[in-house]
């Protein structure tokens, strides 16, 4: 188990954790989540003594990184793909690394298959890919079977085979009683790997708690109702009967309702009642990546800004160079105005209400000028 209490790290006038307290309990796959700039990499260095903690401590099985007896053949840990001798085979990598441990050279053969480097052993890893560089990473990890793991970003670079292997490797990794802690950026693939999340914003702790639960803390959950497209008398007879009894019922922009406040199971009797013919009548959760940018929105310090483009606009063509005098350039099409979707589910396919038209043809320039003799 993994357990930080009080950890604060601080670079100058810069504090890049604070006081941040929290455990990576076994048998589970930990997703650690945040912004750039959040201090998850700062943690994981803490946590593998490459960073020693301003104030606080952090301990791996209650000791220290420095002080546990043969570290690699308890902690495995990816952070950094590229740290690797280019020059250096892939066999004789995970070799020197497992001399250094005391690791037999039989369990580097076998981490290679496990990762699928088999084929490539003897190759040099400057001339391999960035998903290459990644399995790599994460047999250097697996090489001494430790009981505790730490990833970051471990599917960076790797093609949808890979990521399947990743994902089914954490959960394997877990099953076996293991401690397993993954940061990244992939909020879809966290959904799907993580049993727990630790979110960080700004060096501090915002969330620790189960994924079902940080969904269901940072989202609001909502029905869709669909009536006949042909009959907007039900409709509204429908939004009135839900807002009576209880109800907050949002139109969206494909037609359907958003209603809130009132489970299925009401809204169905209420229709019936009303005599009115549902078409939809559906459950809607958040996804993680809407709960994450949710909890997370004050806590974002790198926001980008609308490219204004600046002097870099085309210049009108002076006279004398071309063109007649008089030229004006075509008109601009105006850019229709985009309203904030929000959460919204997807419209049917061809009634996407916010597509955009097909820019018209700009008019052929005019003909050049005939040249003088």
């Amino acid at each position: 188990m993994i357990e930080a209490v009080g950890l604060t790290k601080r670079y100058g006038a810069k504090t890049a954790v604070y006081n941040l307290s929290f455990q990576v309990r076994p048998g589970a796959v930990t997703g650690f989540l945040g912004p750039n700039g959040s201090g998850k990499s700062t943690t994981m260095r803490m946590i593998l003594g490459l960073d020693r903690p301003t104030a606080g401590r952090v301990t791996i099985g209650g000791h220290e990184f420095r002080n546990l007896p043969n570290a690699p053949r308890q902690v495995g840990a990816l952070l950094d793909a590229k740290a690797v001798h280019g020059g250096r085979s892939a066999r004789n990598h995970l070799l020197s690394l497992a001399q250094l441990a005391g690791i037999p050279e039989a369990r580097v053969d076998e981490v290679l298959g496990v990762v699928g480097l088999q084929d490539v052993a003897r190759r040099r890893s400057k001339g391999f890919s960035l998903g290459m560089g990644q399995r790599l990473g994460i047999a250097a990890a697996l090489l001494g079977d430790p009981q505790v793991l730490l990833f970051d970003e471990p599917v960076n670079g790797l093609d949808p085979e890979g990521i399947l292997w990743v994902r089914n490797l954490m959960k394997m990794l877990a099953s076996e009683g293991r401690t397993v802690f993954v940061s990244s950026h992939l909020m879809s693939e966290m959904a799907l790997t993580a049993d727990h999340l630790i979110v960080i914003g700004r060096g501090q702790l915002m969330a620790d708690m189960s994924v079902k639960d940080f969904i269901s803390a940072n989202s609001a959950d909502f029905a869709r109702v669909r009536v006949p497209d042909e009959t907007p008398e039900q409709r509204e007879k429908l939004t009135a009967t839900l807002t009576e009894a209880g109800g907050r019922v949002l139109s969206e922009p494909d037609g359907a309702l958003r209603v809130t406040g009132l489970a299925l199971p009401r809204i169905s009797d209420l229709a019936h009642e009303s005599d009115v013919r549902l078409w939809e009548l559906s459950p809607h959760q958040a996804s993680l990546e809407e709960a994450y940018m949710r909890m997370t929105q004050g806590a974002v310090d790198y926001r980008s800004t609308v490219d204004q483009r600046a002097h870099l606009q085309q210049q009108p063509p002076h006279p004398g160079y071309g063109q007649q005098p008089g030229y004006a350039p075509p008109p601009q099409q105006p850019v229709p105005d985009v309203p904030q979707q929000g959460w919204y589910a997807p419209p049917p396919p061809g009634q996407n209400p916010y597509a955009a038209a097909a820019p018209a043809q700009a008019p052929a320039p005019p003909a050049q000028a005939p040249t003088p003799p």
